[in-house]
């Protein structure tokens, strides 16, 4: 019996593998590794069951690109009967500089496609997100919203330092969700912001 699903948002493919918006796939491959959970690919996700502490989980990475992730999620829910509350996404954040990172118990999309797309599948925004920072794209000194800007940025791998930021936010991304299972959300975010790195002196700057 599955306790709980974490799934990762990302893209498909190995033209994406390293790019800033296959954050939660790369939070997957960390739990898989760390816990010998085997991942296999099917049509519509890369998926592995396994223990992470007590808790029997299941970990999924959509192979339907981010703007659908629910089109794989939802279907894993159903199928193995867990509850949109015992599901965890781990996704990468535009408003948290790199390193940083942000968790909750449930919450709205942020005007994330990816989140939106579960939302509608479960049919309720009443599910756990780890927001994991890759900061937001600056154009001509400021930061920019510019969708065009936005999603080129995204579709980039972060420079070196960048992605060593993130890899430690991983690592406490792992940590995290451990702590969920054993001592529950409230245990999870204390832990999790108390570890958490001091702010980079200058944000992450794109094209």
């Amino acid at each position: 019996m599955t306790d709980f699903i974490i799934a990762g948002i990302g893209n498909p493919g190995a033209e994406h593998e390293g790019q800033r918006h296959n954050v939660g796939f790369w939070a997957i491959d960390k739990l898989a590794k760390r816990h010998n959970i085997n991942l296999k690919s099917s049509t519509m996700a890369v998926m592995g069951k396994g223990k992470i502490g007590e808790s029997e989980v299941l970990l999924i990475k959509p192979r339907t690109f981010v703007n659908s992730s629910g089109k794989a999620v939802g279907p894993a829910l159903k199928m193995e009967n867990v509850p949109a509350s015992n599901l965890i996404v781990v996704y990468d954040d535009l408003d948290l500089a790199p390193g940083r990172l942000r968790m909750r118990p449930k919450g709205g999309d942020g005007g994330h496609n990816g989140l939106k797309s579960i939302s509608a599948a479960a049919g309720t925004h009443e599910y756990g997100r780890v927001r994991v920072g890759v900061g937001r794209p600056y154009h001509q000194g400021v930061p920019t919203w510019d969708p065009e800007i936005v999603v080129r940025y995204v579709l980039q791998d972060p420079p070196k330092d960048q992605r060593e930021l993130i890899e430690e936010a991983l690592e406490r991304t792992a940590d995290a969700i451990e702590v969920v299972f054993s001592r529950g959300w409230e245990r999870a975010m204390d832990e999790a912001n108390r570890n958490e790195p001091a702010p980079p002196a200058a944000s992450a700057k794109g094209p």
